[in-house]
């Protein structure tokens, strides 16, 4: 008996390579990452600018994911409606309008100028990863979705490394100080628009398959379908429970609560209950909705809890890098190290001690995004090879550990561990997602899609609670937050079999079909 020949990672059933569909929406990848990363480096230099704390200066953050969270499920239904192409269209547009809103914000001057223009941008973007994410697993075989998500977030790793590169140079001048950086800032993004309209050319003109998979849960049936409207008063609960969510964020933002003091908790409460019973109202859902399977909704708290973690860390890192460690001698005169930190304007004098300015530690985190790259395209290959929510696991529970080090203070080793947490948060948001949608059908892929998108949600409210740890204590002691997240993603990639009902050899590219 012969066993019937294993299909290459693009093709399809019929033989039909999608190779230059994948590469071509794999450059949008790319195309977030320079200003996701690009986001991450202005937290820095607004606190410069306006004095703000770094919980005030977290707003940046807010308003990034705020966009998304705005955008996510009109994104879902828009794809639905006009299909991949029109999707990704649309969301190059709304890109685009963001970056030319930089121009006028610079002249206003004003940080809620800047803070609307991050917010378009956002929204932007958020239509995109909507459609492209989902639509890269789609490409070729199922039993390799997995594997085509991470080599397309191999370009993503390439674009966080760019992104710090350009601020350093736009956001942080070395003459004029803050002042001076700010009439440059809408420079990147003016360029990035011009070069974003090209793109919507270039999508246009191009041939982009619309494709049907197998429904494995068979949430595409007709009158069952997995609508959020399919349940009575699952609407209602999930606008409640966005009610509450907002209420309290916005509570916390003003009073500068988070959680800190006991009354944080307080105000918390009536969101732990909210979940409770959203969690019991999805038991009850058919197996036709996608909020009656644990490894989706599972999968949205996971990908929360991972863009909270990469948020704060991202966010951050400048001001770990330029508060905590100081430079040696020995670093100092090292060649090597100077032309990462872009000479004599990497490192200054503070109070008799050698440390890192803006600048240089903008340009290091390059370093880390480099570290983000080559874990992506090292776990690319590792997930053809094993268990996609195992790895994820692993990989969770290392950077757990990571963020302990880090809490610890140990001379040389916390530092390293901060580069650590890079290498090993590369593939989790492309695993989360595709294990996530595993087994739906291809319009709930669009549904549920919008939902994981939607959660990510946890990037505009977690680092306003890291930053308050770092105002109250120090960066270090800060890194609870991304720990507690860690922890949480590890728990669903080591307990997804059991959610998704399979024996955990499916969503993986081992050249099997489960």
């Amino acid at each position: 008996m012969t066993t019937p020949k294993s299909r290459g990672v693009f093709q399809s059933p019929d033989g039909r390579s999608y190779a230059a569909a994948f590469f071509l929406v794999a450059t949008l990848f790319m195309l977030w990452a320079v200003l996701n990363s690009m986001i991450d480096t202005m937290d820095k230099h607004f606190q410069n600018l306006l004095g703000l704390s770094k919980a005030q200066s977290a707003w940046v953050q807010f308003a990034h994911y705020f966009g998304y969270t705005l955008m996510a499920l009109p994104a879902g239904l828009i794809t639905r409606k006009i299909g991949y192409k029109g999707g990704i269209i649309f969301g190059l547009l709304l890109v685009s309008l963001g970056g030319f809103w930089f121009v006028p914000a610079t002249y206003i001057a004003q940080f809620w100028g800047f803070l609307l223009g991050v917010c378009f941008v956002a929204m932007g973007l958020t239509v995109l990863e909507t459609v492209a994410n989902p639509y890269t697993t789609v490409l070729g075989p199922q039993e390799k979705a997995t594997f085509r998500i991470n080599l397309a977030q191999s370009f993503n790793g390439f674009g966080w490394i760019m992104g710090p590169v350009i601020a350093s140079k736009f956001f942080y001048a070395t003459t004029g100080g803050a002042e001076a950086a700010s009439k440059t800032l809408y420079i990147p993004y003016l360029i990035i628009a011009i070069f974003v309209l090209g793109l919507v050319v270039l999508f246009w003109r191009a041939k982009l398959p619309e494709i049907k998979v197998e429904d494995e849960y068979h949430t595409d049936e007709p009158v069952r379908t997995g609508e959020v409207i399919a349940h009575p008063g699952l609407a209602f609960t999930l606008m409640l429970a966005g009610a509450g969510v907002l209420v309290f964020s916005v509570y916390a933002i003003l009073t500068y609560v988070m959680m800190i003091e006991i009354r944080g908790w307080f105000y918390l409460t009536p969101l732990v209950i909210i979940a409770v019973w959203l969690w019991r109202i999805s038991r009850r859902l058919t197996t036709h909705s996608i909020w009656g399977h644990p490894h989706f909704s599972g999968a949205t708290i996971s990908q929360f809890a991972y863009v909270a973690a990469q948020a704060g860390i991202f966010s951050f890192f400048i001001n770990y890098m330029t508060e905590i460690p100081t430079v040696t001698d020995g670093l100092r005169q090292s060649g090597f190290v100077n032309w990462i930190l872009g000479g004599s304007d990497g490192v200054g004098q503070l109070e008799g001690l050698w440390r890192l300015t803006d600048s240089g530690a903008s340009r290091l985190l390059s370093v880390g995004f480099f570290l983000f790259f080559i874990g992506r395209v090292i776990g690319a290959a590792i997930l053809s090879k094993a268990s996609a929510h195992r790895v994820l696991g692993l990989y969770a529970a290392i950077n757990a550990v990571l963020c302990a080090l880090v809490v610890m203070k140990i001379p040389q080793f916390s530092v390293m561990a901060v580069f650590g947490t890079f290498f090993f948060m590369s593939l989790m948001f492309p695993t989360i997602f595709s294990l996530g949608i595993h087994g739906l059908g291809s319009d709930s892929k669009k549904k549920a899609s919008a939902f994981i998108v939607m959660s990510i949600t946890g990037g505009a409210l977690m680092p306003k609670l890291m930053g308050r740890l770092g105002d109250v204590y120090d960066m270090s002691i800060a890194f609870l937050m991304p720990l507690g997240c860690f922890a949480v993603i590890a728990l669903y990639g080591f307990f997804w079999s059991k959610l998704s009902g399979t024996n955990g050899s499916t969503a993986v590219a081992p050249h099997r079909h489960g």
